[in-house]
C-alpha cells in the first residue's frame, strides 16, 4: 500500500483492481480519478473543478502522432463525467493562442478561439477554464475548491500560511478572473519553480498535477489533507469558533422543524416575487455553529470568496433578527416583507455601483440564502436541485470562513471582482444556453392517493412537465419514491404517509412538503375508494367510510393546503377527481355515487371562496378507469359486474361500448386532464368540471 494513504480530512476510494481493468486506456483512468475526486464534496462542490489529461491522438487529417487534452467541459460535473462531457484539443494550437492574445482587456475573445483547437469539433464546449490546464506541461491535473484550501486561499495571510505548510513546494497567484492571462501566469509560476507540486489561487482554488492518473489523485489529496490538518489543529487557538457562541439555548431539532415548516412558504412567497422559486432546508451543525454565533453578522456581510461560492449563493445572504422571528403571524410576515424590500434594493445598489456598459441586466434581486439563527439555512432558486447545491455550497463558504478565521482574517471577494464574475458576459451565455423551463418548472405538486394507478400517473406526468411531486398514500411508498427518483432525479420526488381522516398525519405530510420543496402549489385528491351494493346492502359503515375517505378527506386535505397557498400569496390549483356517477345516476351505488356528489359541489364552493386568492379549483371526473387502479382491486368490479349482469372480464368492453367514442378510459387520461387545469393552458378557469369518461351523454354537464 502507498505509505501515504493514511487520511482523516479526505476519502481515499482509489480502487487498485477497478485501475487495473482501465490499464492501458489514459482517458478511461482520468475518468475515474475525476469521479472519484467528485464524489467527496470535501474536494470540490457539485460543477465545481475541472480535471484533464494530455495523451496522444492520431490526428485524423495529417495521421501523424498530436498532443491532445481531454478536459472537463464547460457546466460539468467531474462527479459524473463521462467522455461525452469533456472537450478534446490540441495542445500544440492552444501554445499558438499566446500569439492572438491581445491582453486583459481581450480576454473573452480568446473563448471563441478554443474552438479552432478542437480535437473533435463534436466534443463537450470547452470551459474559460482550457488553457490553465493547456498551457501547463503535465500530462494530470486536477484543479479543485477544497474548503480547507480555500480557507488558506481566503486568508489575510494566506501566502504565508502556504510556505508554513508546504515550505516552498507550494506557488501563490493572487486573485484573477479566470481566462487566458491566468493560464500564462500559471505556466510561468511553474517554470520558474521546477520543484512545485501544486499552486493555490488566491481567493478561488487549486491546481495540483502528477505524471500518471494516480500520482495526480495521491498529490491532490496530500496536498489537501495538509491543509485540513493544519486547520485542525489551529481551530480555538487564536480565538473561539466564530467568536464563540451568541445562541446557545436554541429550539431543539423538532422545534427547529417546526419553525421552519410554519415560515417556510411566507419566505418563498417573497423570494418568488420575479419567477416562481422552489426551497431547501437545512440545520446541519455546521450551519448550526455558523448562524448562532457572535461573528455572523460581520462575516455574512462580507460575502463568499470561491467564485463558484457566490455564482450559485450571490454575494451576501439575507440574515433574520431572532427577536424579530419571535412575534405574531402577521408581525413577522411585515417585518420578512421589509427585510426581503431592504435586500432587494441592496443588491440593485450593488449592481449600479458595479455594472459596466455592456453589462448584462440586473437578474432576480430577491436572495438566494436566508440565515435565521437559531433555526438554520434557507436556499431558494429555480428548481430543487439549485437550491440544495446553494445550501451546500454555503455551507461550504461557511467551512472556509471557519478555517480562515481560525488562522488568520477571512477575506470576501472585492465587491467589484464579485461582480465582474456574476455579471461575466460568458456566464450570460451560458445561462441563455440553458434549456427553456418546462410548463410547471417551479411548481410543487401534492397529490393523494399517489401511488395507485391514477394517482401514480397524475405524479408522473406532472413531474414530466417539471413540477416537484410529493405522492402521498397509506403504501407502496417506498417503491413509489424509488420508481419516481429513479425515472425522474432524486431532487424532484418524494412520498409521505397519509390517513385523509386524520388531520395531524395531513398536516405533518405537509410539514415534508414544505421542508423538502418551500411551499405547495398544486394539489390532486385523488385518494379513494369504492362500494358497489344495492341500497338494502349498504350497511352504515360502507356510508361512512365512502363519505369520509372521498369528502371529508378532500375537505381536510384542501382546507390544510390553502392555508400554505395564501402563506406563500402566489394562487395555486386545487383539482378533485371526483366521478362520472357524481352526475349520473346508476344502480347499487348509492354510498358512493352520493359522496361523488358531494365531492363535486365542494368544488364549486370551494372555487367560489377562493377565486380572490387567486387559488383555481377544478373537477376531473374519470369513469371505469380499469388499469391499475387500486379500487378495482377492492371488490368494486364484482360489484359492478354483479349490477349489469356481466362478468368482471367483460366489463372493460362493457364500458367502453356504452361511450359515445367507443374508448377505453386510462390512468393517463385522467392524468393529462389535470394537467390541462395547472399547466397554465387554462388559468382563467376555476369551479369547472372535466369529464374523462368517452362520452357518456347522460353526464353532459350542461
Amino acid at each position: 500500500m502507498h505509505p501515504t494513504l493514511t487520511f482523516q480530512h479526505v476519502s481515499y476510494l482509489w480502487d487498485e483492481a477497478k485501475a487495473a481493468e482501465l490499464a492501458g486506456d489514459e482517458v478511461a483512468l482520468f475518468l475515474y480519478r475525476s469521479n472519484l475526486l467528485g464524489a467527496d464534496l470535501r474536494l470540490t462542490n457539485y460543477a465545481g473543478g475541472n480535471t484533464s489529461v494530455k495523451i496522444q491522438e492520431t490526428d485524423p487529417v495529417s495521421g501523424q502522432p498530436a498532443e491532445v487534452m481531454w478536459v472537463k467541459g464547460s457546466g460539468g460535473d467531474i462527479g459524473t463525467l463521462t467522455k461525452a462531457g469533456c472537450a478534446n484539443l490540441y495542445v500544440e494550437k492552444l501554445h499558438q493562442l499566446k500569439n492572438r492574445y491581445r491582453g486583459l482587456a481581450h480576454e473573452d475573445e480568446m473563448v471563441g478561439l478554443f474552438e479552432y483547437c478542437l480535437f473533435d469539433p463534436k466534443c463537450a464546449t470547452p470551459s474559460i477554464d482550457t488553457p490553465l490546464h493547456g498551457l501547463l506541461p503535465f500530462k494530470h491535473i486536477d484543479h479543485l475548491h477544497p474548503d480547507a484550501l480555500i480557507a488558506i486561499a481566503a486568508s489575510k495571510d494566506g501566502e504565508k500560511i502556504m510556505h508554513d505548510i508546504w515550505g516552498d513546494t507550494m506557488g501563490w497567484l493572487p486573485w484573477q478572473k479566470p481566462g487566458f492571462d491566468l493560464g500564462l501566469q500559471l505556466e510561468k509560476i511553474v517554470q520558474d519553480n521546477p520543484n512545485l507540486r501544486g499552486v493555490i489561487l488566491g481567493g478561488h482554488g487549486l491546481f495540483t498535477w502528477g505524471e500518471t492518473s494516480y500520482d495526480s489523485y495521491i498529490n491532490t489529496l496530500e496536498v489537501i489533507e495538509m491543509a485540513a490538518t493544519y486547520l485542525e489543529a489551529n481551530y480555538g487557538k487564536k480565538s473561539p469558533v466564530f467568536g464563540g457562541v451568541k445562541l446557545a439555548d436554541g429550539p431543539d431539532a423538532t422545534e427547529r422543524r417546526r419553525l421552519a415548516a410554519a415560515t417556510m412558504p411566507v419566505l418563498r412567497g417573497l423570494a418568488s416575487s420575479q419567477r416562481r422559486m422552489l426551497g431547501h432546508y437545512t440545520d446541519d451543525a455546521r450551519v448550526l455553529e455558523f448562524v448562532n454565533s457572535n461573528d455572523l453578522g460581520r462575516l455574512a456581510a462580507k460575502g463568499t470568496s470561491c467564485p463558484d461560492h457566490f455564482l450559485r449563493t450571490k454575494i451576501r445572504p439575507l440574515v433574520l433578527d431572532p427577536a424579530q422571528m419571535q412575534g405574531d403571524t402577521a408581525g413577522v410576515k411585515t417585518y420578512l416583507e421589509g427585510l426581503f424590500a431592504a435586500y432587494r434594493e441592496d443588491y440593485k445598489a450593488y449592481y449600479d455601483r458595479c455594472k459596466h456598459d455592456n453589462s448584462p441586466a440586473v437578474r432576480d434581486a430577491n436572495p438566494v440564502i436566508i440565515l435565521w439563527p437559531g433555526v438554520g439555512l434557507f436556499s431558494f432558486s429555480k428548481d430543487k436541485q439549485t437550491a440544495r447545491v446553494a445550501a451546500e455550497f454555503y455551507t461550504n463558504a461557511i467551512n472556509v470562513m471557519r478555517g480562515a478565521e481560525a488562522v488568520s482574517e477571512y477575506q470576501g471577494l472585492a465587491e467589484q471582482e464579485a461582480f465582474n464574475i456574476e455579471y461575466w458576459l460568458l456566464e450570460e451565455a451560458k445561462l441563455q444556453r440553458m434549456p427553456k423551463p418546462k410548463s410547471l418548472s417551479g411548481q410543487i405538486a401534492y397529490v393523494t392517493g399517489g401511488t395507485g394507478g391514477i394517482g401514480l400517473a397524475i405524479c408522473e406526468l406532472l413531474l414530466q412537465n417539471g413540477a416537484c411531486v410529493v405522492a402521498t398514500d397509506r403504501d407502496r411508498l417506498d417503491e413509489t419514491q424509488t420508481n419516481l427518483r429513479k425515472k425522474f432525479g432524486k431532487d424532484v420526488a418524494l412520498t409521505a404517509p397519509i390517513d385523509v381522516l386524520d388531520a395531524d398525519a395531513i398536516a405533518e405530510s405537509f410539514r415534508q412538503t414544505v421542508l423538502q420543496f418551500g411551499g405547495v402549489d398544486i394539489v390532486v385528491n385523488c385518494a379513494g375508494l369504492s362500494i358497489s351494493k344495492p341500497l338494502s346492502e349498504t350497511t352504515q359503515a360502507d356510508w361512512d367510510i365512502l363519505n369520509d375517505v372521498l369528502v371529508k378527506g378532500q375537505f381536510l386535505v384542501s382546507q390544510q393546503a390553502v392555508a400554505i397557498q395564501r402563506q406563500q400569496g402566489l394562487g395555486g390549483d386545487i383539482v378533485n377527481i371526483a366521478s362520472k356517477n357524481g352526475l349520473v345516476a346508476g344502480p347499487n351505488n348509492v354510498a358512493y355515487g352520493t359522496a361523488k356528489a358531494a365531492q363535486l359541489h365542494m368544488s364549486r364552493l370551494l372555487a367560489a371562496e377562493l377565486g380572490a386568492d387567486k387559488i383555481r379549483v377544478n373537477t376531473v371526473n374519470p369513469d371505469a378507469v380499469l388499469r391499475g387502479s387500486k379500487i378495482w382491486e377492492s371488490g368494486w368490479a364484482e360489484g359492478r359486474a354483479k349490477a349489469y349482469g356481466i362478468s368482471v372480464a367483460e366489463l372493460p368492453q362493457h364500458y367502453a361500448k356504452r361511450t359515445l367514442l367507443g374508448e377505453e378510459v386510462l390512468a393517463e387520461d385522467i392524468a393529462k386532464a389535470v394537467l390541462v387545469f395547472v399547466d397554465g393552458s387554462l388559468a382563467k378557469s376555476t369551479g369547472n368540471v372535466l369529464n374523462v369518461d368517452g362520452g357518456v351523454a347522460m353526464a353532459f354537464v350542461r
